[in-house]
């Protein structure tokens, strides 16, 4: 399954608000989690939303590893792909 950046940032906002960041569309990849103005509490509702709608479950350590929407889907993808294995 390829679990876009498009959809984590859905699941996202969604599950912690919009980014009041100012961030354009075509940056939010790449922008690290605290410039996006997201911080762990976000992320950890972010991660309650992610287990439900996706069915993978990301553990703490490695979630705040992500620093960037696109290293969060990477990781998703990748929890994703170990459990259908």
């Amino acid at each position: 399954m390829n679990i876009t950046v498009d959809e984590i940032r859905r699941v996202i906002v969604a599950s912690a608000g919009a980014s009041e960041s100012g961030v354009a569309d075509a940056d939010f990849a790449d922008t690290s989690f605290d410039a996006l103005g997201y911080e762990s509490l976000a992320l950890m509702e972010t991660a309650t939303a992610i287990e439900s709608e996706f069915g993978v479950l990301i553990p703490d350590e490695l979630l705040f590893e992500a620093r960037t929407p696109r290293e969060l889907a990477e990781l998703v993808r990748s929890a994703k792909e170990a459990t259908a294995a």
